[in-house]
């Protein structure tokens, strides 16, 4: 989406701040890194709407990754305070981030998948834990226990095998029917992230994801995945 929102002078566009004045949270009013906030900017017709690639021109304003605080700036109208302007923020902000989260996410496997650095079904998963190319481990949320506990069997024969390094996260962040709007034919039950940029884009964007959802905070499994250099 293309957004001018309200002109800016050059001055006041936050991308080029520093991590005191530029990226502060406007709710928490901690500063934090672009991969911890949320950038947020306000469209022509004076809509506040997420900019996620940190992209589109004009003064923003960031929000850290967490779903509770985005609903709480919409709540207490901080975004016109924030953006120093009349500006509309919508009831369902915190769910139209969420959504963009989640097909960002599956873009990324989409992309991956193609640079042949993810692989789906349970026999692939399993052989690219078991041989230390897997970053992470992706389950659809109705994944069958069983299906799971084979590849977590995988997953904690590796961490032992390479005994001090940190065990492959694993992630379940798809309901079945986020599944098959993002993903259609490529859906899958069981999948992995494979070394090479484009799979590291995925477990970034997933931890991502994670985060928004859960407080801040990844509820994935294990730890930071590939064995250290």
């Amino acid at each position: 989406m293309s957004a001018e929102g309200p002109k800016a002078a050059p001055e006041d566009d936050d991308l080029a701040g520093d991590g005191v004045n530029g990226r502060m949270c406007i709710v928490t009013r901690e500063s934090g890194s672009p991969d911890e906030l949320i950038r947020f900017v306000a469209a022509p017709d004076g809509t506040v709407v997420p900019d996620l690639k940190r992209q589109l021109p004009g003064r923003g304003c960031w929000v850290k990754v967490d779903r509770a605080l985005v609903d709480k700036a919409v709540a207490k109208k901080l975004f016109s305070r924030a953006l120093k302007a009349e500006v509309t923020a919508p009831s369902d902000l915190g769910a139209t981030v969420d959504r963009l989260l989640a097909a960002q996410l599956a873009g990324m496997m989409n992309m991956a998948r193609k640079a042949g650095q993810f692989v789906s079904g349970s026999s692939k998963v399993d052989g690219a834990v078991r041989n230390g190319s897997a970053l992470a481990v992706f389950h659809a949320m109705n994944a069958a226990a069983d299906g799971v506990r084979k590849i977590d069997q995988a997953r904690k024969a590796w961490h032992l095998g390479m005994e001090t390094e940190a065990e492959i996260p694993s992630f379940r962040v798809f309901t079945e029917a986020e599944m098959d709007e993002l993903m259609g034919q490529n859906a899958f039950i069981h999948a992995a992230a494979l070394a090479g940029q484009a799979g590291e884009g995925v477990v970034k964007r997933a931890n991502l994801l994670e985060r928004y959802r859960n407080g801040g905070q990844s509820r994935a499994t294990g730890g930071a995945g590939r064995r250290k250099q």
